[in-house]
């Protein structure tokens, strides 16, 4: 299964959100009421989510501002890692 298609499933589950994969744009914003409007505490469950099931963990709180913006830079970042 691709990165994208994975995560958004796994954010669907993990964060008990109310659509369907289809409807979380790859570059639709996470956080923030123009997005999916997630909140802090959904960032949390996403980065242990990412780490659990990719084995990605991230340095530091500016490096999750980073990655956490869409589903498209969570892939990058976790395809990345995978690569090196």
């Amino acid at each position: 299964m691709p990165t994208r298609q994975r995560l958004k499933e796994l954010m669907i589950s993990e964060l008990m959100l109310d659509m369907t994969a289809d409807e979380i744009g790859d570059d639709t914003p996470l956080f923030g009421p123009a997005g999916i409007g997630l909140d802090s505490v959904d960032a949390l469950q996403l980065v242990v989510m990412i780490e659990k099931h990719f084995g990605f963990k991230m340095a530091d709180q500016d490096q999750a501002k980073r990655i956490l913006q869409s589903v498209n830079t969570i892939a990058e970042a976790v395809d990345q890692k995978a690569a090196a």
